[in-house]
């Protein structure tokens, strides 16, 4: 006669996880051991991890004909993450261990390895989450993801370091205390060595980057080679204000489920994504036979940083239209779509020809005309249209250089950056919105009114600069942004000046 059992599981598909019922059936005839239900290589090796593991945790392993279905069958599942759940089903089925009802209540998670031990798995954020929302009581997982499983309150978590504790636990004989949670703690920023007080010079453009930092704007550096674009860059986290705890957990979500916790359970400063313009289309957007998030969302709350902005491939920089304009990316296969968050504060450096010193008064540029078209032909009108601030950074004079004053420090920016945004919190309270970038038409309306000849002046801005619907809704949110930088309620001529010098110029060439 044949003995089943059922224990519960999760699986995650690009963010979102849902359940997995692992049946395991014991019946009669020679000893085999089949895994059904659409699994990948990495579980039907999980065979003889299993087989080992049980084996040297001090029970049997059944000489039957051994079955097992992950349901539901017709999605596929992949990881090595239901070692765990289905080396304690064989265990319950082969009557090795109780069924006590709480097992209809729990999740089950974890990668085995030969000797017993518990190993690290992806995802444990994402399956946390879901385990809370649909009102399950506690998750078995590896100790070692405990922390990370742990920042999902309504839960227990029962840390397990080797399968023969947890058959001692499941026995009554040797009780696992669950994980006591702690409070979430943003780490303190190291000291970076690229501070604003060390940048000499470029004052417009760090006031640019204080601007797009309050309001979360893309931005664009153009200028000719070593005039410090990439430094300015890599400056700017250093000033963006700290993650609150919906944004830590969003972040950490994607790096839980791309592998990329490391040792840290949590993701608390702003990431900082830098690839190579050789990065493919879909290291850039994410996806793959089992979609992952791409270097798009790996930046979501963060800054993604695109240096040599015309030489990725046309294709890599279409790509990021949708997101820029949405704020999320949808991978689509056969199978069905799948989106990922993208709010992201993309940061461009480009030369602003092939030899990079056509707007250099000091350099000759050595460049055709057909050449410099051509390269700045490599983005598109519409991309470049997304990107709400141009900004040219020169080359920086010696006497700036040698200059011994520091010029101010990224502390004192980055406190005005973050009383900007904290004006901004309490204007979009109870809605989805962080930022003033990602205002919608309706909440432009509301929210950027603007004096008389302010109007008077973005009117005469559009009509002599010819500017797209997008561009204008952009210089809207840019001098909103200004104002909350100056603490002012109403937007006035001063702000809107400044705003339209950040859109891109007319070039004669």
């Amino acid at each position: 006669m044949s003995k089943v059992a059922k224990i519960l599981s999760a699986s995650t598909v690009g963010l979102d996880s849902f359940l997995i019922e692992v049946e395991v059936d014991i019946g009669a005839g020679l000893p085999s051991f089949t895994i059904v239900g659409l699994p990948d290589k990495a579980i039907d090796e999980s065979k003889e991890r299993i087989r080992s593991a049980i084996k040297n945790s001090g029970v049997q392993f059944p000489q039957h004909r051994l079955t097992i279905n992950l349901a539901p069958a017709d999605m596929k599942k992949e990881g090595p993450s239901f070692d765990l759940p289905m080396a304690i089903g064989i265990l319950l089925a082969g009557e090795q261990l109780q069924h006590v009802p709480e097992y209809n209540h729990s999740i089950f998670l974890g990668e085995l390895s030969l000797d017993g031990n518990l190993r690290h798995v992806n995802g444990v954020l994402p399956v946390a989450m879901f385990a809370a929302e649909h009102g399950y009581e506690r998750i078995y997982l590896p100790a070692c993801d405990a922390p990370e499983a742990g920042l999902i309150k309504g839960i227990e978590i029962i840390p397990v370091k080797n399968l023969y504790q947890l058959i001692l636990h499941l026995r009554s004989e040797e009780i696992i205390s669950p994980y006591l949670r702690k409070p979430m703690k943003q780490k303190e920023r190291e000291n970076s060595e690229i501070d604003f007080a060390y940048i000499a010079g470029q004052e417009q453009a760090k006031r640019s980057l204080e601007i797009a930092a309050a309001g979360n704007h893309n931005i664009l550096l153009s200028g000719p080679p070593g005039s410090g674009k990439t430094m300015l860059a890599r400056a700017l986290p250093t000033i963006l204000p700290d993650m609150d705890e919906d944004e830590i957990l969003d972040v950490t979500r994607i790096y839980s489920v791309a592998g990329m916790t490391g040792n840290n359970s949590l993701v608390t400063e702003r990431v900082f994504r830098s690839p190579h313009h050789t990065t493919s289309n879909v290291a850039m957007v994410g996806g793959g036979q089992w979609p992952r998030p791409g270097e798009i969302s790996l930046s979501h709350r963060g800054i993604l940083f695109l240096d040599e902005f015309p030489e990725f491939p046309r294709n890599v920089l279409e790509a990021l239209r949708q997101p820029l304009e949405d704020g999320v990316v949808t991978v689509s296969r056969a199978q069905g779509s799948i989106t990922f968050p993208a709010k992201f504060l993309l940061v461009a450096a480009q030369n602003p020809c092939p030899c990079g010193f056509i707007s250099d008064p000091e350099r000759r540029c050595i460049c055709t005309p057909t050449q410099i078209v051509n390269y700045q032909k490599k983005i598109s009108g519409p991309l470049m249209d997304r990107i709400d601030i141009h900004i040219e950074v020169p080359r920086v004079k010696y006497d700036k250089l040698a200059g011994e004053e520091l010029a101010e420090k990224s502390d004192s920016v980055k406190t005005r950056v973050s009383t900007a945004r904290g004006v901004q919190r309490e204007r979009f309270k109870g809605s989805k919105i962080k930022a003033n970038s990602e205002m919608g038409s309706k909440d432009t309306k509301i929210h950027c009114k603007l004096n008389e000849l302010a109007e008077q002046m973005l009117a005469n801005a559009v009509e002599k600069m010819k500017l797209s619907a997008r561009s204008y809704h952009r210089i809207l949110k840019i001098a909103r942004t200004i104002a909350d930088l100056n603490d002012d309620n109403l937007i006035n001529e001063s702000h809107i000046a400044e705003a339209i010098q950040y859109r891109p110029k007319e070039k004669a060439y």
